[in-house]
């Protein structure tokens, strides 16, 4: 149990039976009443947002949250397959909408978290795949930098081994390897070369 004060961001709590994940809060006082805290939900079954108050009265139950690594094999026509790690026989698929905006950065043959909401029914129900903040990727395409076109802070668009677009630096050629943030989407740096 969490009380009113605790309900802060990345924590995912029970709210009306379903998961979700706390995005943001803010406790509050108007003037002479208690104290409130302000949040944003999101329910991790459906992706809606709600917004919710809790009072200093309130007691919020944490979710029964897991997290299992398993190892992506392929996708096809929007299915995502996995298999858990050393089973590979045990195969089972993800819905891209679970996955959401998380594939374009997902390499076959990669291990990763998913995240399990165990019910009140005892069903495990997979909600979500946790990729590392910072992963590194090879560039299989982009354009060549023009000379005389090296103004600070320029970017060209390159596509990366997953098939996704991302926009880096000038210096930045086909067969490289970079960094990029998984939250944001965005460029972070050039990866060492071992």
């Amino acid at each position: 149990m969490l009380a009113y004060n605790e309900v802060v961001p990345r924590k995912v709590i029970l709210h009306d039976g379903e998961p979700y994940e706390v995005m943001t809060s803010h406790v509050f006082r108007k003037q002479q009443r208690k104290p409130v805290n302000a949040t944003k939900l999101k329910s991790l079954l459906t992706g809606r947002v709600v917004e919710h108050s809790f009072a200093v009265s309130d007691k919020v139950d944490e979710a029964d949250m897991t997290k299992k690594p398993v190892k992506f094999i392929y996708e096809q026509k929007g299915e995502f397959w996995f298999h858990p790690e050393g089973k590979p026989a045990e195969r089972f698929t993800i819905s891209a909408d679970v996955i959401g905006n998380q594939k374009q950065w997902m390499k076959p043959n990669d291990t990763y978290n998913v995240r399990v909401f165990t019910n009140d029914d005892d069903e495990e129900l997979i909600i979500g795949v946790d990729l590392p903040i910072k992963m590194d990727l090879k560039v299989k395409e982009s354009a060549p930098a023009v000379k005389g076109n090296t103004s600070s802070g320029a970017l060209k668009a390159a596509i990366l081994e997953t098939g996704a677009t991302l926009y880096v630096p000038l210096f930045i050629n086909e067969g490289d390897s970079v960094t990029i943030n998984t939250d944001t989407g965005e460029y972070v740096g050039r990866a060492d070369k071992a």
